[in-house]
Parts: structure tokens; sequence; C-alpha cells
């Protein structure tokens, strides 16, 4: 769902104008767990929209079962929540949520733009670091930053529900280089059941680009089907960011 908007430092699509707003979020200091979000309400979240796309994405509170989740909803549009706070990944590197997915999109595929849609997306945001930057990479931010008033996005971890199959471990995103994709589930065998995951954010980024992350992230939800045209809900029965033992 990812459009571009201008070719500065990873094409300042609309990926990077959602991690801007991102970190100017104020960070957290709690400390043993950095949230236990189980969706009694959205206080700690808020939406964003797209910017040239009219048709928004749904999120409520809804039943189901014995408890509550978030519904995300689609009928060809895309926007995301936003979860308030920033974190420490190396403090709280341990994240693990449950999720329900009815319908992947036919037309999804990760090779290509028009496929970029994906039922269910759980975004780990990454804050550059200056301090820990190459001269090179200090060059272009210093530069973005004159240019935007604000530091653009280091990187992103993308959990995912994947459309097809025979989807790669891990997958750069069409639009942006920077953004890797993980499924954590593909194709329909799983569809409406209850799927529980836990992941470790640092291992998994060291994986996915081959170096340390930055420090500071965020989180988002999202489900998107604004490439595809395409419709479906999911539910998320809650999320949890944590210390390791």
């Amino acid at each position: 769902m990812i459009r571009d908007l201008c070719g500065f430092v990873f094409s300042c699509s609309l990926y990077t104008l959602l991690l801007l707003f991102f970190f100017t979020l104020p960070a957290s200091s709690e400390q043993g767990d950095f949230i236990f979000e189980d969706f009694q309400t959205l206080d700690r979240w808020q939406p964003f929209l797209f910017p040239k796309i009219e048709q928004h994405s749904l999120y409520n509170i809804v039943r189901e079962g014995e408890g509550t989740c978030l519904e995300m909803t689609t009928t060809g549009g895309a926007s995301a929540m936003l979860l308030k706070q920033q974190f420490d990944v190396y403090e709280y590197p341990l994240l693990q949520w449950r999720w329900k997915v009815e319908r992947i999109f036919s037309k999804g595929d990760y090779s290509t733009k028009k496929g970029d849609d994906y039922p269910a997306r759980l975004y780990v945001m990454f804050a550059y670091d200056p301090d820990s930057a190459s001269w090179t990479k200090q060059l272009q931010y210093g530069t973005a930053k004159l240019f935007y008033g604000e530091y653009p996005p280091d990187s992103s971890l993308n959990y995912i529900w994947a459309n097809r199959p025979d989807s790669p471990e891990i997958i750069t995103n069409a639009y942006v280089d920077r953004a890797k994709m993980i499924p954590v589930d593909k194709g329909t065998e799983n569809l409406n059941q209850w799927r529980e995951y836990q992941v470790n954010m640092v291992a998994d980024y060291r994986k996915a680009f081959g170096s340390d992350p930055p420090r500071t992230a965020s989180l988002a939800v999202m489900i998107d089907g604004d490439n595809t045209k395409e419709a479906s809900r999911s539910c998320v029965d809650y999320i949890r960011i944590f210390q390791s033992n």
C-alpha cells in the first residue's frame, strides 16, 4: 500500500511519512512489560490516515468469543493504528501477539507494488541513531533533517500474514528496501483460526538486515487493501512487548 512521494533517502514514500510521524511520540519509562494490550479500549492508540488514500481501513473494539479484540477491516482502503509511545528494543526485545485472519488477498504479491497488501501487519519501526551511523549516512540524514525538520526513520520490520504460500522467510518491501517483512503465517491453511506468535525483535532485525537495530522503536497495526482493491477482516486479541527473563 506504500506510495512514493519523491526520491529522497528511501524514496520518501508514505512509509517514510508514517515513520516521521511515529518519532514525534513520547518515550516510555515503564518497567517489566512495556505493554500488555488486550484491547478493552483504544486509549493507547491513535489513527494514522495516509494522504491521497481516501478510503480508510476501519479499527474497532468488538466482542470475539469470551473477550474483546481489535477488529481490522478493509474493503480496498488503507490506514493504520499507532501506539502512542516509543520503547527501547534492547530493554524490551520480545514481542508476542495473537490474531485471526479471515481472508487473504488473491491478488496479493510480495514481489510487486500492485500486490503490496496484507490482511494483517504488525510494524516495528526503528528510529535513526546519528551516534552509530556512518559518516555517509550522517550526511544523508542530516540533509534530510534540513528538508523535513525531523530525521527520516532508519528501518522497519513488518510481521505479516503473507498472501502467497511460497513467500520467502524474509521479504524486502517492493517500495522501500529498508522495510523487511517477515511472514509469520502464509496462505490459506490457518485462516479463521487464532494464531499466537512470539518473536525476538533484535534477533529478527539482525537476521533481516545483518546488523544491530537502532535502540528506539515504536509499533503499528494495519490492514490494507488499497492496491489489490480486495476486502478482508482480521482480529488482534492481544499484543505484548516485554523484557527477556
